[in-house]
């Protein structure tokens, strides 16, 4: 079982919370039960949870309802942990590229300041 943790920029702001605080109750209690999920199954389905291909290991969380749908993009480190780093409306089929270097950014980023307090 892993543990999801939401990224955190250096001057301390959680654009994953943030992302969900600006979602309705009824979606974001969605995305919330799809993260669950994703933290308590030893298999997560691919419908909720898959890797991104021709990317630096970002994985993605996938919640629709009706018809919407929301993306949460992070990394594993680890054998403990799943970073999520922000999150969107999906709009179109492919992920959207910014979306994907936003979240390799940030894994970049994430990486470097924890290399630095160990």
């Amino acid at each position: 079982m892993k543990e999801i943790k939401f990224y955190k920029t250096a001057s301390g702001k959680v654009p994953v919370k943030e992302f969900l605080d600006s979602l309705s109750s009824k979606h974001a209690q969605k995305v919330v039960w799809v993260l669950e999920l994703v933290e308590r199954l030893d298999q997560v389905p691919v419908h909720y949870f898959k890797k991104l291909k021709s990317t630096d290991d970002i994985w993605e969380v996938r919640a629709r309802i009706g018809s919407n749908s929301f993306r949460i993009l992070g990394f594993i480190d680890g054998d403990e942990f799943i970073i999520l780093t922000n999150g969107f409306p999906k709009k179109s089929q492919k992920t959207p590229k910014k979306e994907i270097k936003l979240a390799e950014q940030r894994k970049a980023d994430y990486l470097s300041r924890k290399g630095g307090k160990q």
